[in-house]
């Protein structure tokens, strides 16, 4: 793993253990929060699959299956190493805002059949106002989200610098 020389690695793989199952008690699949927060603890937040299989002691296959679901839902990007035919794979050092920003984007998706599900079951039944109070639950949580990021970029730098 890319990393400071003095670092003990067995308790960083210990550590790796341990966080990687907040997310999988959190619903994540076990192997992608693994190389999830791999790469998290990652000096340079990229790895090659063969880096991350060697250090999580895994096969090609579940490294693959992975960072693959990881693409998916954008918390890792893929790119081809330069000069190379490996891919290599990264967390940005925002993940967390990216991850928030993309879900907002989602929640807007989700509007429209939402609309739709309301006029189908008819606004004064159960499972009408039920979708009903998703749906403005949805657009509050996204029209409050570009305010909510911004006072995380201010924060952000106030507190780390640039």
């Amino acid at each position: 793993m890319t990393g400071v020389a003095e670092r003990d690695n067995q308790a960083v793989v210990r550590f790796i253990e341990r966080f990687s199952s907040v997310f999988t008690d959190s619903g994540m699949a076990r192997m992608p929060a693994r190389v999830f927060v791999t790469l998290l603890v990652s000096d340079t937040g990229r790895m090659t699959a063969a880096e991350l299989g060697e250090l999580l002691q895994v096969s090609p296959a579940a490294i693959s299956g992975a960072v693959r679901y990881l693409g998916q839902v954008e918390l890792v990007r893929r790119e081809r190493e330069v000069g190379s035919r490996r891919d290599v794979f990264q967390v940005s050092d925002d993940v967390w805002y990216e991850a928030v920003f993309h879900k907002d984007q989602m929640l807007e998706r989700w509007a429209v059949p939402l609309k739709e599900g309301v006029e189908t079951l008819g606004p004064d039944t159960p499972a009408g106002r039920r979708l009903n109070e998703t749906l403005a639950f949805f657009r509050f949580i996204h029209r409050e989200m570009p305010g909510m990021l911004e006072r995380w970029r201010v924060y952000r730098e106030e507190t780390f610098g640039t």
